[in-house]
């Protein structure tokens, strides 16, 4: 069975799916990137010498759970997004003790909450909570006080 040739650095030496982020290493391969090695691998298989249908159906096989290992990441991603969003906005008006991000106590009232997207991946959110005018990572609350 041919393979689709992999560069030393461990990328494919195929285009990747961005051309602008190629993988160090085979680790380092996103699904997009993994998806089109198997494809290309299948594709360039030895027509003298095909791989055998179990190989096959394994293949295939694996294709679909990653694809649902992929699926049920993003899901839990969203669920988790819902439920820091749902966290941080039930703290406002409600007192609490947190660090600042320069680990200093701070307690006060919740006056309003933001979040940070990365510019570089928008699944990667920040939750920020803010207090007395400083803005607080929610995974620093500490403690949530009791209404006065």
């Amino acid at each position: 069975m041919a393979t689709s040739p992999i560069s030393p650095a461990g990328g494919s030496v195929n285009s990747p799916a961005d051309p602008t982020k190629k993988p160090k290493d085979l680790k380092d391969l996103d699904i997009n990137q993994f998806l089109q090695l198997m494809i290309a691998e299948l594709t360039n298989q030895d027509p003298l010498n095909p791989m055998d249908n179990n190989e096959l159906v394994q293949q295939i096989g694996s294709i679909r759970e990653i694809a649902a290992t992929d699926k049920l990441s993003t899901s839990l991603e969203l669920v988790q997004s819902g439920q820091s969003l749902t966290t941080a906005s039930s703290l406002i008006g409600r007192s609490i003790k947190a660090l600042t991000d320069d680990n200093e106590n701070i307690e006060g009232l919740v006056e309003r909450v933001t979040i940070d997207v990365d510019e570089n991946d928008n699944s990667k959110r920040t939750y920020r909570v803010h207090v007395d005018g400083q803005d607080i990572d929610l995974r620093n609350v500490r403690e949530v006080l009791p209404a006065a």
